[in-house]
């Protein structure tokens, strides 16, 4: 007799869904997007893979994760050209999702409808701890939210935030640890503090 699990089951008969993998930085989202992919592409399933045009940090054209894990992807400038690109795929997988945008949602919804089990990966917050992009919307819509952690760089805790360590206000910095650093809630806002004043003593005593 053969006992097929569930997540066999799931990764073999054609069925439109929607999985969302968010989290912070470092937190391993990439890398469960490329396992879920690649178990699709054992089970002989027809998987397509986009990221955005931007994103060209490790490579311009895989998807990689920052433990050097890669798939090979097609870049697109507007969530749009997902649906003009994809053709018969069983599985879509979209990477960085925060930074394409809104239609994004409509987007993920159409495929799923048509039969398609769309895996997504992205930041939930920016580095402001804010709401980034389509991703709320998309875990709003998602069949699956998986919410994956990071390690904090100050206590050890779990991580949910992005801390940005240069100085720079724009929403979009694509960066690495030199950029970036995951902390926990409570050491995120501490380091917000500490920044706060930094800049408040400069303000009042510029040289």
């Amino acid at each position: 007799m053969v006992v097929f699990s569930e997540d066999h089951i799931q990764e073999t008969r054609r069925r439109g869904r929607i999985e969302v993998i968010c989290g912070s930085m470092f937190s391993g989202k990439t890398e469960e997007l490329i396992r879920r992919l690649r178990r699709a592409q054992f089970a002989r399933q027809r998987v397509e893979i986009y990221k955005p045009a931007i994103d060209t940090r490790y490579s311009e054209d895989d998807v990689v994760s920052h433990d050097s894990h890669a798939l090979s992807s097609t870049p697109v400038d507007s969530s749009a050209s997902i649906l003009l690109f994809t053709s018969e795929a069983d599985v879509v997988g979209i990477d960085e999702a925060q930074f394409f945008d809104d239609g994004l949602i409509d987007v993920c919804n159409q495929l799923a409808d048509s039969g398609v089990r769309v895996i997504v990966a992205g930041l939930d917050m920016d580095f402001r701890g804010r709401p980034f992009g389509p991703m709320p919307g998309l875990c709003a819509i998602a069949d699956e939210v998986s919410k994956v952690h990071a390690i904090c760089v100050k206590c050890g805790e779990l991580a949910t935030f992005s801390h940005r360590t240069v100085k720079s206000d724009r929403q979009v910095l694509l960066g690495e640890t030199a950029q970036y650093e995951p902390l926990c809630r409570e050491c995120y806002r501490r380091v917000l503090r500490t920044e706060a004043e930094a800049d408040w003593r400069l303000e009042s005593n510029p040289s």
